[in-house]
């Protein structure tokens, strides 16, 4: 057998042992999680902040705002997929059982908190504000789902969550803030 060959076997052998657990996982979450409280509780973090939001965003900015509320969200899957991998924490109570990712706090939370921040005195420290809200997602938001035992901080420390979640709304402010784009041709 050649080099080449034994790297395909261990990865082929590496990617079933991965499929095994991945199907265990499903078949815990079909089990005990699907319909449970928690599980409600994060189909309610998914839908309602968004609800929210329709009603109260400013209007006229809505454009703006979605198209940062969606680098929001890339960046927030990357980086948790990132930290579940590595083994820095991960989540039980998934509202979706295959994803490393907890999608109310990507896909809502996250976007939604800065979308707010963004519109509220627009006219206020982009520093000031991106310190608030790394506060409140590292130390009222993190320990709350902690709490709630959907999150486990594995090796990580919530302190370490400040200056990510700074670079986050840094770059959400950054991109609500252009003027324009360039036209398509």
């Amino acid at each position: 057998m050649n080099n080449t060959q034994h790297i395909v076997k261990i990865i082929d052998e590496n990617v079933n042992e991965i499929e095994a657990l991945i199907q265990q996982k499903v078949d815990i979450w079909f089990d005990y999680i699907v319909f449970s409280p928690l599980w409600w509780f994060g189909v309610a973090f998914s839908i309602i902040p968004w609800i929210i939001w329709i009603f109260f965003h400013k209007k006229e900015s809505r454009d703006r705002l979605l198209y940062s509320g969606f680098v929001v969200m890339v960046i927030s899957i990357v980086l948790d997929v990132l930290g579940d991998q590595w083994a820095l924490w991960h989540y039980r109570f998934n509202v979706v059982p295959v994803l490393p990712t907890y999608l109310p706090w990507d896909l809502t939370l996250m976007p939604v908190t800065i979308l707010y921040i963004l519109q509220f005195k627009p006219n206020a420290s982009p520093f000031l504000k991106a310190i608030f809200f790394a506060l409140l997602t590292s130390y009222i938001g993190e320990p709350f789902f902690q709490w709630m035992k959907v999150y486990h901080a594995a090796n990580w420390k919530f302190t370490y969550s400040v200056p990510i979640q700074m670079i986050i709304y840094f770059i959400a402010h950054f991109v609500s803030t252009r003027k324009n784009f360039s036209e398509l041709k």
